[in-house]
């Protein structure tokens, strides 16, 4: 089971709003072992959000979706998420009383009653209409509650309430949580042609099963120029042998080491 995040909003694509969810989700798996195979942002787009939802619960993948899943009419997530699965939306009991618990705590906080047939109040009630038959992700910041259906996991935008609850659902996948995740070793070298790199790392990748060979080029790195960042990743158990084959054929090669690196 592969991972992957959804980014939604015309707010992020448009620059009004910059993305914090990214960095985020890659550390909360990084603490957990685990790693991103793919992300995907996303406009305010329901017939976009349909299809793309569609694929991820047609899939197999572990998907984590940020925004889009208020009241107003800019939001389309829940009604896209319904459309994908061909369901009808539906008022979650528990969402609906998690809201009113909510509404009754900020009517004590404002020194008025809270009353549930209040325009204001059936409208918070809109945010826990879901897909049947999905289930709740908790949100510790205001109760506010996201939803999951499969493996596809709903949050709101705010990172407030975002980030806690990655984790939270990230915590629901203890099998795929490893004691140490993917590690890198790698290469700097100077003088290097990728062209003349790529026999070697299809080499070492067909060599060494689960072990990914990765270059990254850079024309003016801070510290050292141009240059390429040649290393492979993967489990530690395969990670020295596969590295020690690398670093042989870079020096086969000719090419200038500048320095090693681990993460």
């Amino acid at each position: 089971m592969q991972v992957g995040l959804f980014i939604i909003g015309d707010e992020i694509l448009s620059g009004k709003r910059q993305d914090s969810h990214l960095a985020k989700f890659i550390e909360l798996l990084s603490q957990r072992g685990m790693q991103l195979a793919w992300a995907q942002y996303l406009g305010d787009d329901r017939e976009l959000l349909t299809l793309r939802l569609a694929q991820a619960f047609a899939g197999g993948d572990l998907v984590v979706s940020c925004g889009g899943i208020g009241a107003t009419p800019d939001d389309h997530t829940r009604q896209a998420a319904a459309a994908a699965l061909g369901r009808p939306l539906v008022l979650h009991p528990e969402a609906r009383e998690l809201i009113w618990q909510r509404v009754q705590q900020m009517a004590v906080e404002q020194g008025s009653t809270a009353d549930a047939d209040h325009p204001d109040t059936l409208r918070r009630f809109q945010m826990g209409v879901f897909p049947e038959g999905a289930s709740l992700v908790p949100n510790p910041y205001n109760k506010i509650p996201g939803f999951s259906v499969g493996h596809v996991h709903f949050v709101p935008g705010f990172p407030v309430m975002a980030h806690p609850m990655m984790g939270w659902v990230l915590d629901r996948y203890p099998q795929l949580h490893r004691q140490v995740g993917v590690q890198e070793r790698s290469l700097v070298l100077l003088g290097a042609m990728e062209a003349s790199l790529t026999p070697l790392m299809e080499a070492v990748e067909a060599e060494f099963a689960g072990i990914k060979v990765f270059s990254l080029p850079s024309v003016d790195h801070p510290r050292w120029g141009r240059c390429i960042e040649l290393g492979v990743k993967g489990s530690a158990e395969q990670l020295a042998p596969a590295y020690d084959a690398l670093k042989r054929g870079v020096i086969q090669s000719g090419a200038s080491i500048s320095t090693e690196l681990v993460r």
